[in-house]
């Protein structure tokens, strides 16, 4: 364990981005119930996932996390889950067969439900009122008593968050995941594009190499990989009372501890500073830690970041999150990977080519283009390739609903449409037909750097 911590040092730190709530009483109860109720997840699962993004971190395998910008409770239902899981599902299956490169799975599901905003109040027709945060803190109407930060959404958070993990895990481990039935998992708004039928051209050869598996004596009993998958959960610590109050210590391990909210959790770009409460309580858990790291984060800090966060060097332990902009990209990637690979850190790197390229349409929606998307996203992997480092993995916000949030693409939304599906609670996510052709793009990029050499060859992995 970190010295000098506990999942209670955070409070003596400074901290940026928490709610002011009014009932102080009632807070204090919640997080006693909450630290009463069983986990979430577990020290093992954190632990295989920690595992997996070290061969990541190796140049063996690929990280591919999406899911919501931020959960809700409005949309909270097993088909939305099961969407998603589809559509990142699809996504590994792109990846896998595309690059022969094993893909880890992480979702930001199940605890996704917080958000850090830029400024703690929000002003509309002269009337001031906190900011919305997330559905874990307030409510998005702006009414006062619907924006008054209620401690009692954590508790629903929990609840929520063990239901959709319960569901996740009966996909995963069930048979849905099973690569025989991998032409089920298309969405039917997406039946007939180029990307459903570019998917279904895959998938049919890939049906055809698993017939002849299958004549063998290799089928889904014989080989779980083939109907079974590994799908881990990912959030963005911004709460820390509900982190602290589900840390668990591992009774295997005496003296590690988790937080059991989540297989993976990341500190943010507007909550990383170094002597923070946020870099204190992610510095003492062993689960894998994302770092986001946006155009501002200069190469000392994020060297003296690391060696509060992976003191040890242990690859799978943290994943640093770039989120550039698609014109920032090179110019500020490139020294932060040059001194990482310089001091030796075996970190992984992934791309949040999200965040760095919102904008506000003229109709007043905020948006985010897909061209831009991409090209962030090709400028990640020219970074890497340049500096001699591994492009490791892809973070998106995307949804299995049929929305229209972000421009672009081959659907060709524009921003005269964004209105006839705008479904976000905060920022505007790919919709799966756009989550699809970015894959298929990624896959091109990862198979190229596998013929230069930088992906080493895989073993015998699912690509499910």
């Amino acid at each position: 364990m970190a010295r000098d911590w506990s999942a209670q040092s955070w409070r003596a730190k400074p901290i940026q981005q928490v709610p002011d709530y009014p009932n102080p009483d009632r807070l204090r109860a919640v997080e006693a119930e909450l630290a009463a109720l069983p986990p979430l997840v577990f020290a093992g699962e954190a632990r295989r996932l920690r595992k997996s993004l070290a061969q990541v971190a190796d140049g063996k395998a690929f990280l591919l996390q999406g899911g919501d910008c931020a959960e809700s409770f409005a949309e909270f239902g097993a088909n939305t889950i099961r969407d998603t899981f589809r559509v990142i599902l699809q996504m590994a299956v792109v990846l896998t067969y595309g690059a022969a490169c094993p893909v880890v799975k992480v979702g930001r599901m199940a605890g996704q439900f917080a958000k850090p905003r830029s400024a703690p109040m929000e002003e509309i027709d002269g009337v001031s009122l906190p900011s919305y945060r997330g559905d874990m803190v307030n409510g998005m109407e702006f009414e006062a008593d619907t924006r008054r930060p209620d401690p009692d959404r954590l508790l629903r958070v929990y609840h929520q968050s063990a239901a959709t993990l319960n569901l996740l895990r009966a996909f995963a481990q069930g048979g849905y995941a099973d690569l025989f039935q991998m032409h089920r998992w298309t969405l039917d708004f997406v039946k007939g594009s180029p990307q459903a039928n570019r998917y279904e051209d895959m998938a049919n050869r890939i049906t055809e190499s698993l017939g002849f598996m299958e004549a063998c004596g290799l089928t889904g009993d014989s080989v779980p990989q083939l109907r079974e998958t590994e799908f881990y959960t990912a959030h963005e610590a911004l709460l820390l009372n509900y982190e602290e109050a589900l840390t668990r210590e591992d009774s295997t391990q005496p003296g590690e501890h988790y937080s059991t909210t989540a297989h993976m959790l990341w500190v943010g770009d507007r909550t990383r500073q170094r002597d923070g409460a946020h870099i204190e309580y992610l510095r003492g858990i062993r689960n894998p830690i994302g770092l986001k790291a946006g155009p501002s984060m200069t190469e000392d800090e994020l060297l003296r970041l690391i060696d509060v966060l992976d003191p040890n060097n242990d690859p799978g332990r943290l994943t640093v999150i770039a989120r550039m902009g698609a014109d920032a990209v090179e110019s500020h990637l490139a020294p932060l990977a040059r001194a990482t690979k310089r001091e030796g850190r075996k970190v992984v790197w992934a791309c949040d080519p999200m965040h760095g390229n919102t904008v506000k349409a003229s109709s007043g929606f905020k948006t985010r283009s897909v061209d831009r998307i991409l090209k962030e996203v090709r400028g990640f992997f020219a970074v890497h390739h340049a500096e001699g480092t591994h492009a490791g993995g892809v973070h998106f916000e995307m949804t299995g609903r049929d929305v229209t949030e972000c421009i672009g693409g081959a659907q060709a939304i524009t921003e005269a449409r964004l209105g006839d599906r705008y479904h976000t609670h905060c920022d505007p996510r790919l919709n799966a037909n756009q989550a699809l052709e970015l894959a298929f793009l990624i896959a091109e990029g990862l198979k190229q750097e596998r013929n230069l050499g930088k992906l080493a060859p895989p073993g015998l992995a699912a690509v499910s």
